[in-house]
């Protein structure tokens, strides 16, 4: 069976009359009448009733059409996603993100990419290190990741999203709380909550310590920026966390500026 039979024949079965199927399909009545025809011949079974009036579909015209309708729908769509797809707007892009890029750069990227690619679908995997994203990219598990650096791999490419610097986060009952805007080495005697030692922003946010002339006093590791904010509120310590996370606050947490801030 040839496609432009099932589209002759979905017509006339749509139209129930060869003049107005002829008129829609822009051709002459009689040729149309001989394709179809052709394709009851090839089937081996009546698909049409006709009449002067009329025309009726058989009980074989009637499966034709519903299973027909459903095969030239596939056929249409199928042709439509190849075209988007050789056109770059159609497909699964792999996205891996640091925590802190949850807050703020994720929500503009994904209400980006659904405006100027609505084929495309986003999947999503957050609250990652560095060398998770590192790691994800280079065995090709992620197409793309919104990352810190430093990264080492020579296979992969960086673009330049912004630049961010990081606060202190303190519990609000904290008597540093007052102070307006810190300094590092004022904290040099705080139990610390922190990212995992692996990760990009606690390797700055260790150097910049050792710069200010103190190693920071890690009490408790978080690899969600939630969970270590939640740690401060309770108590458990102070943390430096990047600039783009202030957007999201827990109840009994401050955040302060810092005159030394490493970025």
């Amino acid at each position: 069976m040839e496609t432009r039979h099932l589209r002759y024949f979905v017509a006339v079965a749509e139209e129930r009359h060869f003049g107005r199927a002829a008129a829609r399909l822009h051709m002459a009545q009689p040729p149309l009448s001989q394709q179809i025809k052709q394709l009851e011949e090839q089937l081996g079974t009546q698909l049409l009733v006709r009449s002067t009036r009329k025309v009726e579909l058989t009980a074989a015209g009637e499966l034709l059409l519903e299973r027909g309708r459903r095969i030239l729908e596939d056929l249409d769509s199928l042709e439509s996603d190849v075209s988007r797809v050789g056109a770059g707007i159609h497909g699964v892009l792999r996205v891996g993100f640091t925590g802190s890029a949850t807050y703020r750069l994720m929500p503009q990227i994904v209400r980006e990419a659904k405006e100027k690619m609505p084929g495309l679908l986003l999947n999503v995997q957050g609250e990652m290190l560095t060398p998770q994203l590192v790691a994800g990219l280079d065995d090709h598990s992620l197409d793309v990741a919104v990352l810190r650096p430093p990264v080492r791999s020579p296979s992969l490419q960086l673009k330049f999203l912004e630049h961010d610097e990081l606060v202190v986060v303190l519990p609000d009952d904290s008597p540093l709380a007052e102070f307006g805007t810190l300094s590092l080495k004022q904290l040099a005697d705080e139990p610390f909550v922190a990212y995992p030692m692996n990760s990009a922003v606690s390797g700055i946010f260790v150097d910049a310590c050792r710069a200010a002339g103190f190693y920071p006093r890690i009490v408790q590791e978080a690899k969600e920026t939630s969970t270590l904010l939640s740690f401060v509120a309770a108590g458990a310590g102070v943390a430096l966390i990047p600039t783009t996370t202030r957007t999201f606050s827990i109840r009994g947490t401050v955040f302060r500026p810092l005159r030394d801030a490493p970025s």
